[in-house]
């Protein structure tokens, strides 16, 4: 049942989003169907989410739990389900703002987060487009520690909770949203700083790390709002458009445009594009 009503408040939200974005823009311009749309609802929300859940809660947490002997430890259970949730909003967003921070700084664990920068046009749906590494290294310490530290019940209740909250606010600070939370900017992250920390401008690069709690950049000196917009987001780099090949890429180098026009290659990467562009004519409206 609470996955029930966690879904439908997610749903629900989302449409909600789309409104927003429709009616207030952030940026003007920015169609629904926008570049990569289908590259990051079908792979990196449907499919890459789907996996990678299994392989996170049935095959790291689950044996991590037995291995430690922990699995019924609800050390913290006794605690109410709001300061529970709270708790673990805010630890997990200091060691996000940390680890977030480090992605930014180390040329190894850059590769593992550019993927999610390569959006150009940041909407509701581009926060989904994280490398599988780092949602691996990310979700596996989020939702550890709840089920190290609380009994399995409990655990139920706070998991879902939790995860509703984290999808929703991903998808609030990525919106495609004019907001002008004014001083609430300097405790609530939103999608005035991080925006910025999508835009292709050098003087963000080491900025608005935090995801939920701005305050973490500001008490950390690495906060950025000005009262202006940027002219550009995404990498000042050439990246692929293809899920295999980002992730190929985040390996091994290789000239992207070379690649894909590659006469053995091409016809594969033709192939959604030339699908999205079929189903479009079909089905779609143009906007």
């Amino acid at each position: 049942m609470l996955e029930i009503i966690t879904t439908s408040i997610l749903l629900t939200w989302i449409c909600f989003m789309v409104f927003l974005e429709r009616k207030y823009p952030y940026k003007k311009g920015v169609k629904f169907f926008r570049e990569g749309f289908w590259l990051d609802f079908v792979w990196y929300t449907l499919i890459q989410s789907y996996f990678l859940k299994i392989l996170i809660f049935d095959y790291i947490i689950a044996p991590s739990e037995v291995a430690l002997g922990v699995d019924e430890s609800g050390y913290l259970s006794h605690w109410p389900i709001w300061a529970l949730v709270l708790f673990f909003l805010i630890t997990h967003d200091f060691y996000i703002y940390w680890f977030h921070r480090l992605q930014h700084t180390s040329k190894f664990f850059w590769r593992t987060h550019e993927a999610h920068h390569s959006v150009k046009d940041v909407d509701w749906l581009a926060g989904s487009r994280s490398h599988v590494g780092e949602i691996i290294i990310n979700q596996t310490i989020e939702f550890a520690p709840i089920f190290f530290l609380l009994d399995v019940k409990t655990a139920a209740i706070v998991v879902p909770i939790k995860a509703l909250i984290d999808a929703m606010w991903g998808m609030y600070i990525h919106s495609n949203i004019d907001v002008k939370s004014g001083r609430l900017q300097y405790f609530f992250n939103g999608p005035e700083m991080h925006q910025w920390h999508h835009a292709d401008h050098g003087v963000v690069f080491y900025r608005n790390y935090a995801t939920k709690f701005a305050f973490f950049d500001w008490i950390f000196g690495t906060g950025f709002n000005p009262d202006l917009k940027p002219l550009r987001w995404g990498l000042p780099y050439k990246y692929p458009k293809d899920w295999f090949a980002q992730h190929i890429f985040s390996v091994k180098r290789f000239d992207v445009d070379k690649v894909e026009n590659h006469p053995v290659l091409k016809p594969y990467f033709d192939l959604r594009p030339n699908f999205i562009a079929w189903f479009s004519r079909r089905f779609l409206k143009k906007e």
